[in-house]
């Protein structure tokens, strides 16, 4: 099961959350710890949680977390949002927030990428333009993103990485938004500076100089634009850097941590549209599992995404987690989902969310939702990734 971080908020809620999930049958929860730069545990890197009462509080739901599901011998992986660092409601007030004291992190879109090139990113009105587009772009941006290409970004996500592994017994780490948002991004100009440091040699000098001079008149796309290629390029190394860079935090921790990622199901959409090479990472061993969102109503669908992930992997499915969106279909829909990536060798599935199914208030056959979607996705047999004890 996906856990949301608002779960996370009470102690009671943590409690119930495991004891629910542990007798209906799943044996694995992936708890998001890290929301939206903000930590729901008691870290060193990240500022707390707004919503778990502020810096002074003992309350650490992560612990508690950890000590009632190891207690029922249930697996907990820290699910960590690496580049979504705030969404589309007002601007953070805390002053630790990242979004705060390093909006030079940000990814700019290219409509933006003239506007903020000579603005200061600690003046107020570099942060406030990026907010604005986003929310003004809300059906196509989930809020703002940190750029997967900056060194400091990298090295944040390692210190999330590095700070809960050497903290807590945790069994795996799962990655969600390691990618970017669009091929709108990232227009920043150190984003832009950087590729064109790293394209400088594999272009002829003489059309080096000639866009140099280019973004030297204000046309501070003009690498990026003339080398489309060269920069999607440039992009999928990023993302595919930070990935390996976390890759090795783990392995520093020890070897018994999972690595898992959550991705776009669609490969194609997923390496084009956010520059997310996961079956890459899948080849080279990058990662120990990927999770694709297979989120559709749609049963072909679902299964086609879910067989076109089994093929990449080597290992026939073994590392591939079926992502189940359960809000957009029936209970019966959710079932039948469950039964195809069976049949297309998925060595596991994982349902968003909890929240979700705790919330709904339908009974079916004298159960409640969660439970009667684990008794009908377990019943007829054993569902690698989630078992009935």
């Amino acid at each position: 099961m996906w856990v949301v971080r608002t779960t996370l908020t009470d102690r009671e809620q943590v409690q119930e959350m495991v004891r629910r999930t542990d007798e209906a049958g799943f044996n694995t929860l992936l708890v998001q710890v890290r929301g939206r730069g903000d930590a729901y545990y008691d870290s060193d890197v990240e500022p707390r949680s707004s919503w778990l009462g502020g810096t002074g509080s003992d309350f650490d739901p992560l612990a508690i977390l950890l000590e009632e599901a190891h207690r029922r011998d249930m697996k907990v992986h820290a699910w960590v949002v690496a580049q979504l660092v705030w969404g589309l409601s007002p601007l953070p007030a805390d002053a630790a927030h990242l979004v705060n004291r390093h909006p030079e992190w940000l990814s700019v879109p290219r409509a933006l990428a003239e506007e903020l090139w000579d603005v200061d990113p600690t003046d107020p009105a570099f942060a406030a333009a990026v907010h604005r587009w986003s929310v003004d772009n809300g059906d196509r941006v989930e809020g703002l993103f940190a750029d997967p290409g900056n060194p400091e970004v990298r090295q944040r996500l390692v210190a999330v990485v590095g700070d809960l592994l050497g903290s807590y017994e945790l069994d795996g780490v799962h990655l969600d938004y390691l990618r970017y948002p669009s091929p709108e991004f990232d227009y920043s100009r150190g984003s832009l500076e950087r590729f064109r440091e790293w394209a400088g040699t594999q272009v002829p000098r003489g059309l080096a100089g000639s866009l140099d001079d280019r973004v030297a008149r204000g046309d501070v796309t003009a690498w990026a634009r003339e080398n489309p290629q060269m920069w999607d390029g440039f992009r999928k190394s990023q993302v595919s850097s930070l990935m390996r860079a976390v890759r090795r935090a783990v392995d520093a921790s020890g070897p018994s941590a999972t690595l898992s990622v959550a991705v776009f199901a669609d490969p194609v959409d997923a390496e084009r549209g956010r520059f997310q090479d996961w079956r890459g990472w899948l080849e080279d061993g990058t990662v120990d599992a990927v999770a694709p969102m297979a989120y559709t109503p749609d049963d072909q669908r679902f299964s086609d995404l879910i067989r076109l992930a089994t093929l990449a992997d080597e290992d026939g499915g073994r590392r591939v987690w079926a992502g189940v969106g359960i809000y957009q279909t029936t209970l019966e829909g959710a079932i039948r989902k469950v039964s195809l990536a069976r049949q297309s060798g998925a060595g596991g599935v994982v349902f968003f969310s909890y929240d979700w199914a705790r919330d709904q208030s339908v009974v079916i056959d004298g159960e409640p939702y969660l439970e009667a979607l684990a008794r009908r996705a377990f019943d007829p047999g054993p569902v690698a990734g989630a078992s009935r004890r």
